[in-house]
């Protein structure tokens, strides 16, 4: 078994014109992955990878002069929607911390393109789902996402598009992740009475005004959520 230390071997870049030489073992990454999961990737072709580079919409990491991983954006509904899409680790390279800097990376240049965009993603794999939780997506139904039709038409490479189009493209074998620069996470205060008092237990705001009406209500025990 190869070991080695991606920090040291593996160099994770924008890609541009001079990588579209990879495109073809990308697809083939993507295919056989695919298979081996028996879950859905979708298909892209070589000229569609190679646009993305050309473009500077996507992430490669190489090792010296091999393909270690990929992952492209895709814009939907006049750049409302962001999708980090294409995620592919090679065999050698996985579970080995490759994935999470391909999609730290993804992100970033997704936000530094389109920074008022919502960024979605959608998979079936659970360190895909951890690393994008990392990042501050949230899970969401699909109606959450972009309704642009090209984009769903765009999973009939995957092998569960049966399964979508079953479904009203209301929900699949994926889940759906979203990260919206205009959410605010919610934020919770406990209060509990001790004797004629309202003791503050944990005070995650800073609104004194709103502190104030709740102690002048003489709430008990509550949990009170903000957003």
């Amino acid at each position: 078994m190869r070991m080695f230390s991606t920090k040291d071997t593996v160099k994770v870049y924008r890609a541009t014109g001079e990588h579209v030489k990879y495109a073809e073992e990308i697809c083939e990454l993507v295919y056989v992955s695919a298979q081996e999961r028996g879950t859905g990737i979708a298909k892209r072709s070589p000229d569609y990878i190679k646009e993305k580079m050309l473009a500077g919409k996507a992430i490669v990491a190489l090792d010296g002069d091999k393909i270690a991983g990929f992952a492209y954006i895709e814009t939907w509904e006049q750049k409302q929607f962001v999708a980090n899409s294409g995620l592919i680790v090679a065999h050698a390279y996985r579970k080995s911390g490759v994935a999470r800097r391909i999609k730290r990376k993804i992100f970033k240049l997704s936000r530094k393109l389109f920074p008022e965009a919502k960024i979605f993603s959608i998979t079936t794999g659970h360190a895909v789902m951890k690393i994008n939780y990392e990042l501050g997506f949230r899970p969401v139904t699909f109606s959450e996402l972009t309704s642009d039709k090209d984009f769903w038409d765009g999973c009939q490479g995957c092998c569960n598009y049966d399964i979508l189009e079953r479904n009203n493209r209301k929900m699949c074998l994926c889940t759906a992740l979203l990260f919206d620069p205009r959410y605010k996470p919610k934020r919770i205060i406990r209060f509990t009475r001790i004797g004629t008092r309202i003791k503050v237990i944990n005070n995650k705001t800073k609104d004194s005004n709103l502190l104030q009406n709740l102690v002048t209500r003489n709430l008990k025990t509550q949990w009170k959520k903000l957003f």
